[in-house]
């Protein structure tokens, strides 16, 4: 679903609140963190000085064993702030710690913050004042990310990561104008029934589970709100390896979901990097015995190149920085090459996985029974020699809250 602008749409009115308008829903903030000592700290600080009443407000910081002082200095936090707690989370993924958190949540409104950001001093009374007047399932805002440490190549990744020949058209990277609707948002902000008629995150997806999240609540019909003035700060990885090995695992978790959720995981512009490098891996190889693909690899390159220069040279405009010529090529490149690669990675594994074979069975068997289809689809199904490694029952499919029956 392409995200939507809602010009000449009239806002909603709902309800101020359920309470009444003379009182706040309770809120619940989520922080899932493992190893985040340096930045813990601000993160809880920037809730601190939101405007939101304290006595209307709960943080759970969920830590997933960390081997730092991120403990010790949520800890400090807690005692001074006793709406502040600190949850286990054994698990150490994030969709196990969102899990804990929204189990242990008391709000009528459950948000997520992450412990990389720094927030507004309005942001959570924005969140909830839209949520309500916009009649909105899902909230969040723009996503202004920042460098970790203040160097060109750490500027550059920044560039990189929010101009829309790195990343496509994610609308919350940097955000502005009026509020529409999106596909998804960095950070959800919802009435805690939600998670009663779509289930909780997927705690198979060591990546990508936000966006998993968010297909669901598409495929259940429900709407989420991109308010450009609801802002976040999120501080990104500044050197090379961190960056290109952060790329390499996001590829790999575009694809692997595939094999965890009953909904198709991930935006288009999450399979645009997968395409590049499969197309360059397959004409170089097929270049090798082949004239006529050698003239195809020198499109695909010499277009990318192009479109690479163009954006590069658009950043340094823009930014009157010429020094960003030098680098930005390069952090495109590696942006782009690192994902592709990662994907055409988790791929291999995806196909070569018996549990996703299992799930496409599941599949069609389901579907061949909702058209009236005769007959047991299990034994001409592609994925049938599978069958005796794993009994396919009314069960509920690996990591996921929704039940696909055979």
């Amino acid at each position: 679903m392409s995200e939507v602008r809602m010009d000449g749409v009239e806002r909603a009115a709902g309800e101020r609140c359920a309470r009444g308008d003379s009182v706040l829903p309770f809120v619940s903030i989520v922080i899932p963190c493992r190893n985040e000592e340096p930045f813990i700290g601000p993160c809880l600080e920037s809730v601190i000085a939101n405007d939101y009443p304290k006595d209307r407000l709960e943080v759970l910081v969920v830590d997933g064993a960390s081997e730092d002082r991120t403990r010790e200095v949520v800890s400090g936090y807690t005692r001074e702030h006793p709406w502040v707690k600190l949850l286990e989370n054994p698990r150490r993924v994030t969709p196990a710690a969102l899990n804990v958190g929204i189990r242990e949540a008391r709000g009528s409104i459950v948000m997520r913050m992450d412990a990389h950001s720094d927030y507004e001093p309005a942001y959570v009374s924005k969140c909830v004042r839209a949520l309500e007047e916009w009649s909105a399932d899902n909230v969040g805002g723009a996503w202004v990310i920042v460098p970790r440490q203040p160097t060109l190549v750490g500027a550059a990744i920044v560039k990189a990561l929010a101009h829309a020949f790195g990343i496509g058209n994610a609308r919350y990277r940097g955000a502005r104008g009026a509020p529409c609707w999106v596909d998804t948002v960095p950070y959800f902000c919802c009435r805690r029934e939600l998670f009663d008629e779509v289930g909780l995150f997927n705690e198979q997806l060591a990546r990508g589970q936000d966006m998993e999240f968010s297909r669901r609540l598409l495929s259940a019909g429900k709407r989420t709100l991109l308010v450009p003035d609801i802002v976040s700060y999120y501080h990104a990885r500044s050197d090379l390896k961190s960056f290109v090995k952060h790329n390499w695992t996001n590829g790999v978790w575009a694809i692997l979901p595939f094999m965890h959720s009953s909904v198709v995981p991930v935006s288009a512009r999450h399979l645009v990097p997968l395409a590049f490098v499969g197309s360059v891996l397959g004409s170089g190889i097929l270049a090798i015995r082949l004239r006529a693909f050698r003239a195809l690899l020198a499109l695909i390159l010499g277009s990318y190149a192009a479109a690479d220069l163009t954006a590069s040279t658009h950043v340094a405009w823009r930014e009157r920085k010429p020094s960003y010529l030098l680098v930005m090529p390069w952090i495109f490149g590696l942006l782009h090459a690192g994902y592709g690669a990662g994907s055409l990675w988790g791929m291999i594994r995806l196909l070569g996985s018996p549990a996703f074979w299992q799930r496409v069975c599941r599949s069609e068997v389901a579907e061949s029974r909702r058209e009236g289809r005769d007959g047991d689809m299990s034994d001409t199904c592609a994925c049938s020699h599978f069958r005796n490694r794993e009994t396919i029952g009314s069960r509920a499919l690996p990591g996921s809250s929704l039940l696909v029956r055979p």
